[in-house]
């Protein structure tokens, strides 16, 4: 069942409220991340730990519980929700405040924890691939905002998907402020070709993301160089295969992107490939 942890204590759906003067939800100011159980275990617990904790520094908040603690909350609500397979969001926010923008009127931040479960495509989306296009909303300026902080602030990203969802297209392709290739509205991007896998690099302005840690891990392991550089649309056009990464899509594959066939337009063999390793892995 969904459980829902909110500074202190627990509750069930229909009972779990925040204050409307909470400034995460007045101006976005908070940080969050999602996490994954699998066979009753968080996937990667600590590095997402890790990453909200950095994440909430990085914007001068600070976290009311230890990191220790957090860990401690999140297996006991994993054990509490009874859920195996299950998806869950940490929210810190800077708390209640007033309705100005002064972060010292809140005099502490706020915590909640969503344990549920999530399914953003059919099953057979991961068979057949993606139809993914690009979208005119860019992702923020990283001098604005450092992409590596994952913030409650996903307008853009939102704005993003909304073109896609207009296009009828499955998922979108962000470009940064350059033109380069950045991410989808929530997830990382590999491309595969000639053996060789491609993914943008942390340093051209990406959130560097859990799983595709991983999954430039499990690569390397089975032999693929992977290269860290920046990358265009027509890398993505000519591509032999492409695939996005992240905590809740797991490893999706591209069938298309702006109307051009990617490989054969299905799931290819190295993205089949690390589908598999990856699934093993999370389980391992």
């Amino acid at each position: 069942m969904t459980v829902i942890y909110i500074d202190g204590q627990w509750y069930d759906r229909n009972n779990a409220k925040i204050s409307v003067f909470d400034h995460g939800l007045l101006y976005g100011d908070g940080v969050f991340e999602g996490m994954r159980v699998y066979g009753g275990k968080t996937f990667k617990l600590k590095q997402h730990v890790d990453r909200l904790y950095d994440s909430a520094k990085a914007i001068l908040l600070e976290v009311p519980i230890s990191k220790e603690e957090m860990i401690a909350v999140t297996e006991e609500g994993v054990r509490r929700s009874g859920i195996k397979e299950a998806y869950l969001r940490h929210v810190v926010t800077r708390g209640v405040g007033d309705l100005g923008l002064d972060p010292r009127k809140c005099p502490k931040a706020s915590i909640f924890i969503i344990f549920d479960t999530i399914n953003l495509w059919p099953p057979e989306r991961y068979e057949s691939g993606l139809s993914v296009m690009t979208a005119g909303t860019p992702i923020p300026h990283r001098e604005s905002l450092s992409p590596r902080v994952k913030s409650l602030n996903y307008l853009c990203h939102i704005l993003a998907k909304v073109e896609g969802t207009n296009a009828n297209a499955d998922e979108v392709i962000m470009l940064d402020s350059a033109g380069h290739v950045a991410e989808a509205s929530g997830m990382n991007l590999f491309v595969v070709k000639d053996d060789l896998l491609y993914t943008p690099a942390v340093w051209s302005g990406i959130l560097k993301g859990v799983t595709r840690d991983v999954v430039i891990e499990i690569a390397t392991e089975a032999g693929h160089k992977v290269v860290e550089t920046i990358i265009n649309r027509y890398d993505l056009y000519t591509a032999d295969e492409a695939f996005f990464t992240g905590t809740a899509a797991e490893i999706a594959p591209i069938r298309s992107v702006d109307g051009r066939t990617v490989g054969a337009g299905k799931a290819g063999p190295v993205t089949r490939d690390l589908m598999a390793r990856f699934r093993q892995y999370t389980r391992s």
